[in-house]
């Protein structure tokens, strides 16, 4: 009887509130998560130069955390769903903290190739934790809104990082710059694990069975799920564009555009804090417009992603280029959560965790293959064949958007067993 009368008390106003608040701290979580993952791309042409590194090794640097990242997914996954989220979170965010002050401690390349790849086994065990987190604490009816906000940190970190981290360079040079990150992430994993509110009841957080058109479903039943390898891959596809761009573009801009280091982090940052407002939008527009009719939406924004990459990729000014880069990651934002909003509309709250640990997988794969591949096409042929493999991936994504379901009752699961439903 107590938790009857406890769960009435979740008033609109008390759900709304609590959205709210885990929005606001999930953002400031992502951010950092971003700021101290992509720093290293800022970082890349001094490492180089110290340690006499290829840009195919150079790559590895950002590879080989992309590849530990990419396995530690779906054990993410269940940790989140067994454990909660706040507590591994926390674990996560002060763990990866310690690994980027390591990261300025390493001597030589070998040991930078091991410290990245242990900081990737921190920061891979956060994402399915923070979709956890957003499925306790909000409503089916408003879950893309809050997760689009919670995602556009990631254009937040990534715009920030050059306008934080190549003034730190010039200032203090990459090694100590690695231990200034480190202490305010252990910080704002601290100020997270506090301020996290509680979660919502069970029949307020998960979609209806009778709208789900599913019974209960197990952590198995979503790893053997067709449908949700079906949107792994998408999102593998998407993801290639904000991995190549990010790690490439500050060395492209530096190298082939004769820019300063101050002038590169300001150019490189421009079109990450413009996406920030199209991701919001795009969670804001799948909640209200699109969430039975994704297909059309995701496929229209990634060929005018496609044709903006073209020009991007032939302008003959920095600044050209600057603004079709903005221009093609402002659109491509509002596709974010016509891959994630179905998955997380439809997954029951208990299994919210592997199924976005998953997804997630598929969009590392992106992070391990963008960097390296676009390394090797820069060492072998120009930059211009480098950001050519961008516009392929993008364009993918525009004729995989008709492979994968739009509507929950397209949206389904392994039975558990024989014979039952589906």
């Amino acid at each position: 009887m107590t938790a009857v009368v406890n769960e009435d008390t979740w008033t609109a106003r008390r759900i709304n509130r609590t959205a709210l608040i885990t929005m606001v701290v999930m953002v400031f979580a992502w951010a950092v998560d971003y700021i101290d993952r992509f720093s290293i791309g800022m970082a890349l042409p001094m490492i180089g130069a110290e340690f006499e590194l290829s840009k195919t090794q150079q790559g590895w640097l950002v590879t080989v955390f992309a590849l530990v990242y990419m396995v530690c997914q779906i054990p993410a996954g269940f940790l989140a769903d067994r454990y909660g989220s706040r507590g591994p979170m926390l674990a996560t965010l002060l763990l990866w903290s310690a690994f980027t002050a390591m990261t300025g401690m390493a001597g030589t390349f070998g040991m930078l190739l091991v410290v990245r790849g242990l900081f990737g086994v921190c920061q891979g065990l956060f994402p399915a934790a923070s979709f956890k987190a957003i499925a306790e604490r909000t409503t089916p009816g408003n879950r893309a809104t809050v997760t689009g906000v919670m995602l556009s940190a990631g254009g937040i970190g990534a715009g920030l990082a050059p306008l934080i981290v190549g003034p730190l360079l010039m200032a203090v040079g990459w090694r100590h710059t690695f231990f200034w990150m480190a202490g305010v992430g252990a910080i704002i994993g601290v100020v997270v694990w506090t301020l996290l509110p509680k979660a919502l009841p069970e029949r307020l957080s998960s979609l209806p069975r009778d709208e789900a058109k599913t019974p209960e479903v197990s952590r198995k039943q979503v790893l053997k799920s067709f449908v949700v390898w079906k949107f792994t891959l998408l999102f593998c596809a998407t993801n290639m564009l904000n991995y190549g761009l990010i790690t490439w573009v500050p060395s492209y801009l530096l190298e082939a555009r004769g820019l300063t280091l101050n002038q590169t982090g300001v150019l490189a940052a421009i079109p990450m804090l413009v996406s920030i407002g199209t991701t919001i939008l795009g969670g804001w527009l799948f909640d209200r417009y699109f969430h039975d009719h994704g297909r059309w939406y995701l496929s229209s924004i990634a060929l005018v992603t496609v044709v903006l990459l073209i020009l991007m990729v032939s302008a003959e000014t920095t600044a050209e280029f600057t603004l079709y880069e903005t221009l093609a990651l402002a659109v491509f934002g509002m596709a974010t959560m016509a891959v994630f909003g179905l998955p997380l509309r439809v997954l029951p709250t208990a299994v919210t965790g592997i199924g976005m640990g998953v997804m997630n997988f598929g969009g590392q794969v992106a992070g391990a293959v963008a960097p390296v591949a676009m390394g090797w096409l820069a060492d072998a042929f120009s930059y211009t064949a480098a950001f050519g493999f961008l516009i392929g991936t993008t364009f993918l994504t525009a004729v995989m958007a008709f492979w994968v379901p739009q509507n929950p009752a397209q949206f389904t699961f392994s039975p558990a067993s024989p014979g039952s439903a589906s």
